[in-house]
């Protein structure tokens, strides 16, 4: 027996109802629910949009993120020997350091996890219906190389990235920055500082920062404006990739 009649179909889909519909297509199809009051099937049905639309969206959030990792969580990241402060991950896990424009630092050496450990972050803020980008610096300064043949294509192409509540920017300081470069980044971590979250994945403790980007006044500012509200976790002392790499298949 059908509960909607085709008019009542067609509005609800205007609306971008549809899992209504099917919430209440199977409620017909269950006997279970004829015996059920109104108010109880409404809340179900309520209940199966909201959980259906909300999975959407995540969905929607991770793909548009980019994440080198799309399957990293936080729920599977490996503790056991790797050196890896564990209360420390959980509470980062509860993305309570994006509600105070907090940011993270994943510092270690090259297999040790860093970009799985931001991207789990990374999804975990898509779960909570924030908008993150996952970005490699390299192919950051690409879009900028890019960007500058564009008529005001350098300013769009910050407005973009600045406006991300949650940005995680892998491989930095890998390379030596040319003058244009270090610019770029500075008016990038100036216009996110005290407005949104970033996670950097890189090789160098903070001592090393200041020399790797550059060493000037460029790098004094946004050396400030990084590391007096940011979280520094160590990856760990294990090669992930060598790890997972002798790991027998399932």
């Amino acid at each position: 027996m059908k509960l909607l009649n085709e008019d009542t179909r067609r509005k609800l889909r205007e609306l971008n109802l549809d899992e209504m519909i099917e919430a209440i297509e199977q409620q017909s199809k269950d006997i279970a629910y004829s015996t059920m009051n109104f108010e109880d099937r409404m809340k179900m049905a309520i209940d199966y949009l909201y959980q259906s639309k909300y999975n959407s969206k995540v969905k929607r959030l991770i793909r548009m993120s980019k994440f080198r990792i799309p399957n990293a969580a936080c729920t599977d990241i490996y503790y056991i020997d790797r050196g890896l402060d564990k209360e420390k991950l959980l509470a980062l896990s509860s993305c309570q350091y994006i509600d105070t424009n907090s940011c993270i630092v994943f510092h270690g050496f090259t297999g040790s996890g860093k970009s799985y450990l931001a991207c789990a972050m990374g999804k975990q803020a898509c779960m909570q219906g924030i908008r993150t980008r996952y970005i490699r610096v390299p192919d950051l300064l690409m879009l900028r190389d890019e960007a500058s043949l564009k008529e005001q294509g350098i300013t769009k192409l910050l407005k973009k990235f600045s406006n991300y509540t949650v940005l995680i920017l892998d491989e930095c300081l890998m390379y030596e920055l040319a003058p244009e470069e270090q610019y770029f980044l500075y008016e990038l971590i100036e216009r996110r500082h005290d407005s949104s979250s970033t996670i950097f994945c890189t090789q160098y403790k903070v001592e090393d920062w200041h020399e790797r980007l550059g060493g000037n006044v460029h790098a004094d500012a946004m050396m400030d404006r990084i590391v007096h509200n940011t979280v520094w976790v160590f990856a760990g002392n294990t090669n992930m990739r060598k790890f997972y790499g002798k790991q027998p298949e399932s």
